[in-house]
């Protein structure tokens, strides 16, 4: 009766958290059309969904720890650097970081219906397979810092798949980027997204606890490209700190089959009698 009731709850928060942020885009997507249409338009995008994000947030119902170690100046812009783990990773970051931000993103974001071609022409978007694309994506946050923009990456690059408890290496675009622009690198961790929705291959909704802490500030006054590589390793420690025990591990999928009991008269093979829903 226990494993009927939790899956049910899932199910039912999965459908109750999937309506509250489709639903607030759905209803504003004619304004955000018209908003990505003109660059001079794109700021009043951005606050339209920062407000999406923030709304659809607080909608799931659950606790969120915005946690500053020290803001820089108002005006100053950064790179943020920040650990891939999950989808909600930019409705977070857009909900905690105030102000006109640019986000690189990958380029089959673009291909999302309805929404990837407003992200595209408002954010900056990159395949990371192609040297041009690289190129191109690194010019276009070259302008958005020198025009007082922040620029948010992900130096992982995907998502990894044990999120929560190790990243992938970081790329050196995002230091080279802030070096050559003489900006502050600032590591952001989100070391509980995955909780709440695994990159999983599905639609897999947990209630969870999110937390997102934005460290001290990086300097790179003074700095050359032959320091992006201690620039780098010192972002990736840092972010890493927030990772732990209670931060590792994928939430389980919901299903009604009986676990078997673990013991060595007990087969491997799985009982095809065994009543078993969708890995979901």
């Amino acid at each position: 009766m226990l494993r009927l009731l939790r899956y049910i709850g899932h199910r039912l928060y999965t459908t109750w958290a999937t309506l509250w942020f489709v639903l607030p885009f759905v209803v504003t997507y004619p304004v955000q059309w018209a908003l990505s249409r003109r660059p001079r338009w794109h700021r009043q995008l951005h606050q339209l969904n920062r407000g999406w994000s923030a709304f659809s947030i607080r909608m799931w119902g659950m606790p969120v720890e915005v946690v500053w170690k020290n803001r820089l100046p108002a005006g100053q812009p950064c790179v943020y650097v920040a650990n891939h783990s999950s989808y909600i990773d930019i409705p977070l970051l857009f909900k905690a970081i105030p102000g006109w931000l640019n986000i690189m993103g990958k380029s089959s974001l673009t291909h999302v219906p309805l929404w990837g071609p407003i992200f595209g022409s408002s954010y900056i978007t990159v395949d990371r397979d192609s040297a041009v694309s690289r190129g191109r994506a690194m010019v276009q946050a070259r302008r958005s810092l020198a025009a007082g923009r922040s620029v948010v990456i992900f130096p992982e690059g995907t998502i990894s798949e044990r999120p929560g408890e190790v990243m992938l290496p970081f790329k050196d675009g995002a230091f080279q980027l802030a070096i050559a622009a003489g900006v502050p690198v600032v590591p952001i961790s989100m070391p509980l997204n995955h909780r709440f929705l695994p990159d999983v291959g599905g639609l897999r909704v947990r209630y969870s606890p999110l937390r997102i802490v934005l460290h001290e500030p990086l300097f790179t006054t003074g700095l050359t490209s032959a320091d992006a590589e201690q620039l780098k390793n010192q972002a990736y420690a840092i972010i890493a700190g927030e990772f732990g025990p209670h931060t590792a591990g994928i939430p389980e999928p919901s299903t009604l089959r009986q676990t078997a009991p673990s013991g060595p008269a007990q087969s491997s093979a799985p009982n095809q009698q065994e009543l078993a829903l969708p890995n979901s």
